[in-house]
């Protein structure tokens, strides 16, 4: 019994310390410019990670001072803190599957196209109803205007490793055949009907791309690189939580077992 209560405490320890990278990681993805401009999208891992962080401390007091009240309320919280991790990441997976990008020849930067993208985050993130708010902050970002301080002539510019919103805001799309002049300052498109793109395209810094589809799809392309990224880190946390849990049901049943025992005697 002292075993199983002592191996539980212990792990809630680690899960505590483990919802620190968690925070930090949500923090990290609320702190991207992409981010910063959907703000529902913003704070759910750091909410996860406090979440994880109180439901640990619970589990850990409840295990070391053998609290079969607090151990109680523990395992159902990891429970359905488990299930909402479960749900967050298949969703994350299934909706950041699909990936628009595509190479172009003689640049080293990938461009993108909006129907690479699953019809949720579409439909959700780009849609007529929110594009005109994320679209306002994105020109307010100070994104693409950085891009004329790192590269100066065509050949640096083509040979960059720009982020896909870069890709798809900062620029026309490649096929349209514009001119370079500058990062945010392209002329004489010599193929101009092409894309409708082409003609969305405005040299005025405060229009740019931002209204075309390739800019929506860049957008998707930085969530997409992110959200994965955090994946693992929520993987990990997970499998970690499963253990916690297996071995606090254990930890729970020891101590109604005690409670059990004195009270016979």
């Amino acid at each position: 019994m002292t075993l199983s209560n002592s191996i539980t405490a212990f792990l809630n320890f680690l899960a505590f310390m483990c919802s620190i990278p968690i925070i930090a990681s949500g923090t990290w993805l609320a702190s991207k410019p992409d981010n910063e401009c959907i703000h529902w999208l913003r704070w759910p891992v750091v909410f996860i990670g406090i979440t994880i962080m109180l439901v640990s401390l619970t589990g850990f007091i409840g295990a070391y001072w053998r609290k079969e009240g607090l151990l109680g309320v523990y395992l159902v919280c990891m429970a359905l803190l488990i299930v909402l991790l479960l749900v967050l990441l298949v969703l994350a997976f299934v909706v950041t599957g699909p990936t628009g990008a595509y190479m172009v020849p003689g640049r080293a930067y990938r461009e993108y196209r909006l129907e690479g993208f699953s019809y949720w985050l579409r439909d959700h993130i780009t849609g007529p109803d929110n594009w005109g708010n994320i679209r306002a902050c994105l020109a307010d970002s100070g994104i693409c205007p950085k891009l004329n301080n790192e590269y100066v002539t065509a050949q640096q510019f083509f040979a960059a490793d720009l982020s896909p919103i870069q890709s798809g805001c900062c620029k026309p799309p490649t096929i349209c055949g514009y001119q370079y002049m500058n990062p945010t300052l392209w002329i004489n498109p010599t193929n101009a009907v092409v894309d409708a793109d082409c003609s969305i395209w405005n040299n005025d810094p405060s229009q740019l791309c931002y209204n075309c589809d390739s800019c929506k799809a860049g957008l998707l392309g930085n969530l997409r690189k992110e959200w994965r990224k955090s994946n693992l880190i929520l993987i990990i946390t997970l499998v970690i939580l499963i253990w916690v849990y297996l071995i606090g049901c254990c930890a729970y049943k020891n101590t109604l077992t005690k409670a059990n025992s004195k009270g016979h005697k």
